[in-house]
């Protein structure tokens, strides 16, 4: 059998579609090829038809393999050549967690992927095996214990000190299925099968009986996935503010208009703003499905806005960050991931927060957010913006999911399944 190319992840591996870990293999070779692990895998699922209980597992094993990747990467590359295949290395990576982490039986998991090695390796899955049996338990240190590069785990321990550990231990389980649900949404998904958890306000825990996708809920517009920490972002804006009915609010770098559809649903006169006109439509196929709408216009949020966009009461700028606040649903950020992409994007939101300060109107409300946990793109992002802007001055948002305060805005905790998210409001006077 021919060897794959050395120098490539682009020869993607052929074997049988209901193998989960074969699947999961494919997946993980497209992410590391800049992919993103949530699209991928469910295209791969829906391609491969699994049983619900292998779709599960081949869902565990990307997600868990990517998570714990900077813990297991060390103990797998002791034991191989600098030019073994890249297909080998992700087949012992994939074999490391399930072996170290989910402590799946070693005898099953070595013969597991041996066997997947045989399929796509061919000799070479005599590396496999004995790699496969050399590994050892992870040995206690930070490393290992939170699988981050030293860069990133001095973010979250500034930013949320003494909770830092609990929060960096969190970011490694996997995700809960977040949904706002109407009354009528909960009975249309317990109907189905599914259970329903109390969450946060309006969010709750979720565990389907059927896919999202195929339940009358979501097909009547009844439920939407959103994690409580970006529904909070929604809320920060009028809390405590009255009736917004009708009122004008612009939704500035809206992307698939999930945060457009809640201020949709609040009363406001939504104008969403992004760059990319692509993701307009499909929010729009969105808030048709909930009965909703609003209008897109495709604008460079760098770039002052046109005079054709009106000053409005409210506006909502949630920027375009690192991210480092979703590592639980998106860990392959933390394979990317450097201190100068951070420094671009600091760069980036404050050219943002410029032009949407300049379209609020007297008296009016700018909230700032981002689901990012450093004080770069947070806290001190604002604090300069104050700085700049003597016309403005940050407002308590008194919320109810944990968080940590600062002088200027808050910090979701991230656990318990929710996101890291920084949010600061600020009042034009």
């Amino acid at each position: 059998m021919n060897r794959p190319s050395q120098k490539s992840l682009k020869n993607k591996p052929q074997n049988k579609p209901q193998d989960p870990r074969a699947v999961a293999l494919s997946v993980l070779y497209t992410v590391l090829e800049g992919g993103y692990a949530a699209p991928t895998l469910d295209t791969a699922l829906r391609r491969a038809k699994l049983e619900s209980r292998d779709a599960g597992l081949c869902t565990h094993l990307v997600y868990g393999t990517l998570r714990y990747w900077y813990a297991l990467e060390p103990l797998v590359t002791q034991h191989i050549r600098p030019n073994t295949p890249p297909k080998a290395k992700l087949i012992l990576m994939l074999g490391a967690f399930e072996k170290l982490i989910l402590e799946t039986a070693a005898h099953a998991v070595v013969n597991e992927y041996v066997e997947l090695a045989k399929r796509d390796l061919g000799k070479i899955s005599g590396v496999v095996n004995a790699v496969l049996r050399k590994l050892e338990p992870l040995e206690p240190n930070s490393r290992s214990r939170y699988a981050l590069s030293e860069w990133l785990e001095g973010e979250f321990d500034v930013t949320y000190g003494e909770q830092s550990g609990a929060v960096k231990i969190a970011l490694l389980q996997p995700s809960p299925l977040w949904l706002w649900c109407s009354d009528e949404g909960i009975a249309l998904l317990e109907d189905e099968g599914a259970v329903v958890e109390t969450g946060h306000q309006d969010i709750y825990k979720v565990i389907l009986g059927q896919s999202l996708a195929s339940s009358k809920a979501y097909q009547h517009g009844q439920v939407q996935p959103i994690n409580p920490a970006s529904f909070a972002v929604t809320t920060s804006l009028t809390d405590a503010l009255g009736d917004v009915s009708g009122k004008r609010v612009l939704d500035l770098a809206g992307g698939n208009g999930i945060k457009a559809s809640f201020l949709a649903r609040m009363g406001f006169d939504v104008t969403s703003i992004d760059l990319d006109g692509r993701k307009h439509v499909q929010a729009q196929k969105n808030l048709e499905r909930m009965g909703l709408s609003a209008s897109f216009l495709e604008v460079d949020l760098t770039l002052p806005l046109p005079e054709t966009v009106l000053a409005a009461p409210f506006v909502l700028l949630d920027a375009p960050c690192t991210g480092t606040g979703t590592l639980r649903g998106h860990p392959e950020i933390k394979l990317r991931l450097r201190p100068e992409d951070q420094a671009q994007l600091v760069e980036i939101q404050a050219k943002m927060l410029e032009n949407a300060a300049a379209k609020v109107e007297a008296g009016g409300v700018l909230v700032y957010s981002v689901c990012a946990i450093s004080l770069a793109e947070g806290e001190q992002q604002i604090a300069a913006f104050l700085e700049r802007h003597p016309e403005f001055a940050s407002q308590k948002i008194p919320l109810e999911l944990p968080h940590i305060a600062t002088q200027h805005g808050v910090y979701t905790l991230p656990l318990a399944g929710v996101d890291g998210f920084y949010i600061a409001r600020v009042v034009r006077s």
